[in-house]
């Protein structure tokens, strides 16, 4: 990285303080608060028209080179655009009020709206960042679901000259690409520690904790070579049960037994924030006629996503779908262990072999018999367990302060556009 672009980051890290205009009046608008004595305000529809997406016919997707926008970002290519360049698409349904920004043509399909240069009288870059400040989630349709065009464009946007738009939208692109470039800097150490968490597994439950030991052919090619005193067996040959929760979906309610979904499962742990669904009294003896879990006990994820797992740590809860339960025979396997050798990149090698679809990958309940596991003694099962358990803590939480300041970072990257195009700092002259 270079000198200036560190020295960059460094005054971002360090929130440096902007002048303000000399002079403020009240607005009238509360998103809006003060600005500067010399501003106007205008509503959105007098300086740019939201404008309707079209319908994308199917026999047309995958054909051109254009980019095709919905509600969510680019879904496709196209051979003709519908906007000029550049274009704001502003989400109509599904990701309601998401701001995206296109610096080509591009074809916006009619779960989103667009502005482009035919429908604005403003600087698209300005408007862009005006529109990030205006949380358009709020303007819901009471009817019908979607963003209420009539609500957004009725709303108040500062009116300066074009060329304090452009100042601003100047400035705003230097900082906030300072600032993106840190996150991207922050995210991709996240990725290696998150690849140093799964590599330090994999080398635990493959060829143990002692690098002196005499080691073996597993007799399974993609395995390797591992220690004397280990085995290769079968993954369901030391599980006292195999539960498969897959059926009818559980009717969900708004209190009751909390419903572990796959969702839920995430690096190597029940996640309860990620989704909350929760299910009736009687909806949970129905379900859980199947078996009722027990802590420590292995939870598999089968499809949507494969492979997620995690050791049950609450008796309490209901299972759902897309998730089959191990419970090992504990003379033979440590259920943590377990769960470790299933997070491995081996284990997941091998699960990818017998998996089976095109858009969602699943492996059915009868393949889990062709699976290996490495089974060392189970004193030995129990050494590797704590010294994982101690070094994965470790990067969690090292993983965690990376997301933290992630947080902070968008938090303030939020906060400096909105003080920007609300005028309470004055960035005219900063270079």
């Amino acid at each position: 990285m270079s000198a200036n672009k560190i020295r960059e980051i460094r005054e971002i890290r360090e929130n440096p303080r902007f002048r303000h205009y000399p002079e403020y009046k009240d607005s009238g608008v509360e998103w809006i608060g003060e600005i500067p004595r010399h501003w106007d305000l205008s509503m959105l529809k007098y300086a740019a028209r939201l404008v309707y997406g079209d319908t994308l016919i199917s026999e047309n997707r995958g054909n051109g080179v254009v980019p095709v926008y919905g509600s969510n970002g680019i879904i496709d290519v196209h051979s003709s655009a519908n906007t000029l360049s550049p274009a704001i698409v502003v989400g109509r349904k599904g990701s309601l009020g998401k701001i995206q920004y296109s610096d080509v043509p591009c074809f916006v399909i009619d779960t989103a709206y667009y502005i482009d240069r035919r429908t604005s009288h403003v600087n698209l870059r300005w408007l862009y960042y005006i529109l990030q400040s205006l949380k358009l989630e709020r303007f819901r349709n009471s009817v019908l679901p979607g963003l209420n065009r009539e609500s957004t464009e009725g709303q108040y946007v500062p009116l300066i000259t074009a060329e304090e738009q452009t100042q601003i939208a100047n400035f705003l692109d230097r900082k906030t690409e300072q600032i993106d470039e840190l996150i991207r800097i922050k995210e991709r150490r996240i990725e290696l520690l998150q690849e140093q968490r799964i590599a330090r597994i994999n080398q635990a439950v493959t060829k143990g904790l002692d690098p002196t030991v005499e080691m073996k052919p597993a007799g399974v090619e993609w395995i390797g070579k591992i220690p004397m005193n280990w085995d290769a067996v079968p993954l369901t040959k030391y599980l006292e049960s195999i539960i498969d929760y897959r059926g009818r979906t559980p009717e969900k309610t708004e209190d009751g037994r909390f419903l572990v979904t796959a969702k839920n499962i995430r690096d190597g742990q029940i996640n309860y924030e990620i989704s909350r669904e929760f299910t009736s009294e009687d909806e949970y003896q129905r379900i859980m006629t199947r078996g009722i879990p027990q802590i420590g006990d292995v939870l598999f994820t089968t499809e949507a996503p494969l492979g997620e797992v995690a050791n049950v740590d609450d008796v309490s809860i209901a299972l759902a779908q897309r998730i089959i339960k191990f419970r090992p025979k504990q003379d033979f396997l440590n259920p943590y262990f377990l769960k470790y050798w299933v997070l491995s990149y081996s284990f997941q090698f091998d699960l990818q072999r017998y998996a089976t679809g095109s858009t969602a990958r699943g492996i059915k309940a009868s393949k889990l018999c062709l699976l290996k596991l490495n089974l060392p003694p189970l004193k030995e099962q129990q050494k590797i367990v704590g010294y994982l358990d101690q070094k994965t803590q470790e990067t969690n939480q090292l993983i965690a302060t990376e997301q933290r300041k992630i947080e902070l970072l968008k938090e303030y990257r939020q906060s400096l556009i909105s003080e920007a195009v609300t005028g309470k700092i004055d960035v005219r002259n900063e270079v």
